[in-house]
């Protein structure tokens, strides 16, 4: 039987992608509507949040493939950044879905990719299927967005 374990770096990786979408909900972009956005996209993306949140802290293995955690860090960093400068700026629509370092809609494609690298990373295939769902909900709603512009 496997034993489970802790992931402090996902536990603090869920705190990097809380805290500034907690602050956006105090500074959202002018003119934002979610009240269009499709139902299903909806449906995944809250199912993807809830075991993505599950499957970043739970454990199954003590295996780093440290190449991935690196690239899954640097992408958690480049999300940070991605804040600061839509913090920085007039919390328009176009500085919400501007690309970032050609990273197109940054906001939901750098997490997934980090979370993604992180289930590859510790091998944790329950984290990468839930980041996938998560991110064909998340991405799909950002670029439906996007579209509208």
């Amino acid at each position: 039987m496997e034993r489970v374990n802790i992931s402090i770096l996902g536990i603090i990786y869920l705190c990097i992608l809380f805290i500034p979408n907690i602050i956006w909900c105090y500074h959202q972009p002018e003119g934002y509507d979610s009240t269009w956005e499709n139902k299903c996209l909806i449906f995944l993306e809250r199912v993807g949040e809830v075991l993505v949140t599950v499957f970043a802290v739970i454990r199954f293995q003590i295996f780093n493939h440290t190449i991935f955690i690196v690239l899954s860090m640097i992408c958690m960093i480049l999300y940070e950044c991605y804040w600061i400068r839509y913090f920085k700026g007039k919390h328009t629509l176009q500085d919400f879905y501007q690309s970032f370092l050609y990273i197109p809609v940054p906001g939901a494609t750098l997490p997934i990719i980090a979370f993604v690298l992180l289930g590859i990373g510790q091998q944790s295939y329950l984290l990468i299927f839930s980041s996938i769902i998560l991110g064909i909900g998340h991405i799909g709603i950002h670029l439906q967005h996007v579209k509208e512009m």
